[in-house]
C-alpha cells in the first residue's frame, strides 16, 4: 500500500472556517485512490480509513460502502449500481481541455466522448472506476458573456 504523503497542511481540517470536501464510497479504495492519484494527479494525503485525496484546491475522501451508524441512522452508503442514472457529479475545471483529455486518456481514463464545444465552454465527462460521473470543462464563449442557452 503506498505511504500517506503530505505537505504541510495538507489535511482538510481547518483552523477557522470551513473546507469542502467530496465523499465517495467506493468498491475498492486502491483502485479508486490510484485513479485519483496516478490519473487525474492528486497528492495522497491518507492512505485508507479513510482514503484522502488532495485533487488542486479540493479534497476527496473514499471509503467502502456500509450499514446505518449512530451518526447516520438508517442510512446505507454504497458505490452507485447504475451507470445511467446519476445524481450528483463532480466537476472539474481546466485550463486546456484537450490536452487534459489527451494525458488522462493515455492514463486509462475512459471518457463518454471527446471535448464537445457547447459554445459557452468545451466539455466532456468521463467515469471514475466506481461509475462516478465526472464533467471536465473548460471556459471559452462564458469568458467573453456567452453562456449556455436554457434548455
Amino acid at each position: 500500500m503506498p505511504e500517506s504523503r503530505s505537505s504541510g497542511n495538507a489535511f482538510p481540517a481547518p483552523s477557522e472556517g470551513m473546507a469542502v470536501t467530496v465523499f465517495l464510497t467506493v468498491n475498492d479504495v486502491a483502485r479508486s485512490r490510484r485513479f485519483y492519484s496516478e490519473v487525474l494527479g492528486g497528492e495522497i494525503v491518507l492512505a485508507e480509513n479513510p482514503c484522502t485525496i488532495r485533487l488542486a484546491n479540493s479534497w476527496i475522501i473514499m471509503n467502502p460502502g456500509g450499514g446505518p451508524t449512530p451518526d447516520k441512522p438508517g442510512v446505507t452508503l454504497q458505490a452507485p449500481e447504475s451507470r445511467e442514472v446519476v445524481s450528483s457529479f463532480m466537476n472539474l475545471r481546466v485550463a486546456d481541455i484537450q490536452a487534459v483529455y489527451e494525458e488522462w486518456t493515455a492514463k486509462g481514463a475512459e471518457f463518454l466522448t471527446p471535448p464537445l464545444d457547447r459554445e459557452a465552454e468545451l466539455r466532456c465527462y468521463m467515469r471514475d472506476p466506481d461509475g462516478y460521473l465526472i464533467e471536465v470543462g473548460q471556459a471559452t464563449g462564458m469568458l467573453h458573456g456567452h453562456f449556455a442557452r436554457r434548455a
